[in-house]
């Protein structure tokens, strides 16, 4: 089919802008939160790693795992149907002439008619990607090694994240009986909270200081990577309808409601329980909004993006701040908490979809995978969590420990004292610029000399 008689400019630059949105909560957004939230001697390592992050998945994409996730299926044991026939994608680059010109498409799904560039969907799903290892490194920030984080952001992208972004967005198994993630409850958030939280049981917790003195070093670059998020997330659910319509403007007023609902009923429980309504508290209720309607945001009206929105942030909010006292998470050092922000709020998201959606709300593109909610796609939308949980922490246990034979996961405890200085070379805030790149933050002092006055 000739591209130009189908390109519709008017999508494809919604399809960019969104693109580019998801991007900016990345880089910058969650780097600079990241770097305000940590110690002082930590906010160097956690940008860098976040930079690094969206570096490889980026590349990665490009030279192979965009087709496994969302080209023609692999036929995995010789299986031309069923799970493992429809599992996952045959790896192949986008870098041709051809690849990049063409009209984009999703061979299992071959009733969405994209009116658009493959290069344009391939950079909207990048940033996806890309965003859910630096999700989950949330869960090991003040002592994963960086020499580790790199193969295994590598590794996790291509043997974990492809398999479920197939799965579930690209045709596979789970999107053929029904089950649905509209932005990536599932594929994104349930995904990144399981991995986190299995990462930081196998590395280990922070130093003991590290967790009794947990105070940010900038609450300012918090609330600024917290509005980029919020901000960021219109393009996240307005650009996963893949047109310009009434359902994208649908999903970003359910966004944006469902987290406001989610702010306000974390900010009541502080009251509630006698706390006071901190600002990191706070953008976690955000967070869980955001993350909650994910999978629901074209799928519901806005009064289930409320009821979503209170439904999530209660749920978090107790496992939070009481779940957290019990085992085995009392024994698990998840730093961000993002476990509970993502992994619980996705969930949560997921089943409610289950409950909450509307047929009305999606009568095209997606026909027939819908129903107005019940028990069938309630079913699935379980079955498919169920997979989500356990796939990617078995998933992510593997490959930790195959990257341990050749680095090791966490940092030495000498580097885990110095922090940023021992590991990057710098610090965040330097006291004078010539104490950059020495090993203890300060030049050499000469040996004192001994002898007579002069």
């Amino acid at each position: 089919m000739d591209l130009l008689a189908t390109l519709d400019t008017g999508n494809n630059a919604w399809q960019l802008t969104a693109a580019t949105l998801v991007g900016l909560m990345s880089v910058p957004g969650l780097v600079v939160l990241y770097g305000g939230v940590m110690q002082k001697r930590w906010s160097v390592n956690s940008m860098m790693m976040a930079f690094v992050a969206f570096a490889i998945v980026l590349i990665l994409w490009c030279l192979f795992a965009f087709k496994m996730a969302f080209g023609n299926p692999m036929h995995i044991l010789g299986a031309d149907s069923g799970f493992f026939g429809n599992m996952w994608g045959k790896p192949g680059s986008i870098l041709s002439s051809a690849s990049l010109l063409e009209e984009a498409k999703i061979p299992e799904f071959a009733e969405l008619e994209f009116s658009f560039p493959e290069s344009t969907l391939a950079y909207f799903q990048i940033v996806f990607a890309a965003i859910t290892p630096i999700l989950m490194l949330g869960s090991v920030l003040g002592r994963i090694n960086f020499k580790a984080w790199i193969p295994f952001v590598a590794l996790w992208t291509v043997f974990v994240y492809t398999i479920n972004a197939f799965l579930i967005w690209g045709g596979g198994f789970f999107a053929q009986h029904g089950a649905v993630d509209f932005s990536g409850g599932y594929v994104i958030h349930l995904a990144a909270g399981v991995s986190g939280f299995v990462a930081a049981a196998v590395i280990g917790p922070r130093l003991q200081r590290d967790r009794e003195v947990d105070a940010p070093n900038n609450l300012a670059m918090v609330a600024v990577g917290a509005g980029l998020l919020w901000m960021g997330w219109n393009g996240f659910n307005g650009g996963d309808w893949y047109e310009v319509s009434n359902i994208a403007s649908a999903a970003v007023i359910n966004t944006n409601l469902c987290t406001a609902v989610a702010f306000l009923v974390w900010v009541a429980f502080d009251y509630l329980t006698g706390r006071k309504p901190s600002l990191i508290g706070s953008v976690n209720g955000m967070i869980v909004g955001l993350v909650a309607i994910t999978p629901g945001a074209g799928f519901v009206n806005g009064w289930g993006a409320i009821v979503i929105g209170v439904v999530a942030a209660t749920i978090v909010y107790f496992a939070l701040n009481y779940l957290s006292r019990i085992r085995p998470f009392r024994n698990v050092d998840d730093t961000l908490g993002v476990v509970y922000t993502h992994g619980f709020a996705g969930l949560a998201g997921g089943l409610l979809v289950g409950i909450f959606a509307n047929s009305s709300m999606a009568e095209t593109v997606l026909s027939g995978t819908i129903s107005g909610g019940g028990l069938h796609l309630l079913g699935w939308q379980a079955l498919t969590a169920l997979w989500v949980i356990v796939f990617s922490a078995i998933g992510t246990f593997i490959l930790l420990k195959i990257v341990s034979i050749f680095v090791p996961l966490r940092m030495t405890e000498e580097d885990m004292e110095t922090g940023d200085v021992a590991v990057h070379g710098h610090e965040v805030y330097p006291s004078d610029v010539p104490s950059l790149g020495y090993p203890d933050g300060v030049p050499a002092q000469p040996a004192p000399t001994t002898g007579g006055a002069l």
